[in-house]
This record gives C-alpha cells, sequence and structure tokens, in this order.
C-alpha cells in the first residue's frame, strides 16, 4: 500500500486563533508535527485555507496545499487536499494527523500504516486507560473492540458499564481503552465517508467517527503506549513548553 500524511490546519480557532503557528521551543506547532512524521513517510503534506500558515510551512521547507476555508473538520479537509494531490503522488491510504500533536511518534504512523492488509478501510489509534480520573473524563472518548481489534463503539461514556462493581474498581474488573485521535482510510473511503450526512449516534456524542460506524463501515484499531500532548489552548502550550525543557 502506498502512503500520504495530511495534516490539516486552520488560522482560526475559537479558544487559541493562530495555533499552527504559536511557538514550542523556536518552532511553529505545525513544524513540529510535520518533522516527526516526516521521520516515518516520506509524502507528508500540510492542508490548509490560510496564507500565513502556508508560507510558514513552504519557509521551514515543508510542503502545503490550500483548501476551502468551508471545511468544518480535518478529515473534510483531508478530502479535498487528497483530490488536489492524487495527480502529484501516487497513493492508495491517506494518514490524517492533527496540527495541534507537536510530540506525535514515529512508531504511531508506523503503525496505523501496518494495519492496512487490503482489506482495512479505516484505521484508528487506541491506548490502554490506567487511572479511574481518565475512565470517567468525558473529554477522553472510549472505545470497545471487537476480537479482531475492531472498533465497535466509540463513547465519551465509560464502556462497558461493570454491573455490580464499583466505578473505582472498574479498572481491576475489565480493560478499557481509550481512543487517540489519529486515522488511517484508504482514499476511496475518505471520499465516500464524507459524502454522509452527519448520523443520530454522532450527533449524541460529538464524535465524527460514530457516523461511519452508523454506515457500515469499520475502523482497525492499533494499540499505542504513548499519550501524545495535545495543545487546545494557550495554558496546553505552556505545559507542552514546560514538558520540553524535562
Amino acid at each position: 500500500m502506498r502512503f500520504i500524511a495530511l495534516i490539516p490546519a486552520r488560522f482560526q480557532s475559537t479558544r487559541f486563533p493562530g495555533k499552527p503557528l504559536a511557538l514550542l521551543g523556536g518552532k511553529p506547532l505545525v513544524q513540529w508535527v510535520y518533522e516527526n512524521v516526516k521521520q516515518a513517510l516520506d509524502h507528508v503534506w500540510v492542508a490548509t485555507d490560510d496564507d500565513r500558515i502556508f508560507n510558514a510551512v513552504e519557509a521551514f521547507g515543508g510542503k502545503a496545499v490550500y483548501t476551502d476555508s468551508s471545511h468544518r473538520s480535518g478529515t473534510d479537509r483531508c478530502a479535498e487536499a487528497a483530490r488536489l494531490l492524487k495527480n502529484e503522488v501516487e497513493f492508495d491510504v491517506v494518514i490524517n494527523v492533527q496540527g495541534d500533536e507537536p510530540f506525535i511518534k514515529a512508531e504511531q504512523i508506523r503503525q496505523l500504516m501496518a494495519c492496512f492488509n487490503g482489506k482495512t478501510e479505516i484505521a484508528t489509534l487506541v491506548k490502554a486507560i490506567d487511572s479511574t480520573e481518565e475512565l470517567f473524563n468525558p473529554n477522553r472518548p472510549k472505545v470497545v473492540l471487537d476480537n479482531d481489534q475492531n472498533a465497535l463503539y466509540f463513547s465519551r461514556f465509560s464502556i462497558p458499564y461493570i454491573r455490580g462493581e464499583k466505578e473505582n474498581s472498574w479498572l481491576l474488573a475489565n480493560k478499557f481503552w481509550a481512543h487517540i485521535g489519529m486515522y488511517a482510510y484508504r482514499n476511496d473511503v475518505l471520499q465516500e465517508i464524507t459524502r454522509l450526512d452527519p448520523g443520530k449516534l454522532e450527533r449524541a456524542e460529538a464524535l465524527e467517527q460514530l457516523r461511519w460506524l452508523e454506515n457500515g463501515y469499520r475502523i482497525k484499531t492499533a494499540e499505542t503506549s504513548f499519550q501524545s500532548i495535545g495543545i487546545d489552548t494557550p495554558e496546553d502550550l505552556q505545559l507542552a513548553a514546560e514538558w520540553l525543557l524535562k
């Protein structure tokens, strides 16, 4: 299989405007992501609708592609970028890497790539939950897996429910998985899922991957032991800077 990595990056953000260009250790966040992904994959592009981001990427030697400003999700932006690049580079699978994950590891990219055996439609990463606080945090989506490591369901609630056990004992009674929001899609599947209307499950949980499950697509998972640091606010950036100095 042939792979391309796309990093959707927009300038406007409610909580952190200009986030992709915020400096961490003297480099913009988007450069951290780009350079880490390049350790695993030759074909890497930033997909953006903003001149400032586009120019910054080219300035550090990266590749960027302009996409429409109306996209509501990174998945939609990646789908357009894939259409624009199909005549420039050959690929079968698109890896969608979030532009606010500066410490993403090349190993995680390789894990996603290893999921594709000709039958895989979509792949993502999961990590074992090791604290009760994380288990019951609605901002950390959980996922239930089948025996072949395919996702059965994603939820902000702690699933599965452990009947007859107190909540502080759930981790002793069952293994729980957190979802790491990085995706890879066969390009034909990526184009299909972005044409789907949001479903009831997606609207209920505010998790776009439920739209894909609701329409019969299968999501293969791979286990990672690494929890990267996502940058959503200026405070998160400060914490990342402190982590970098350790």
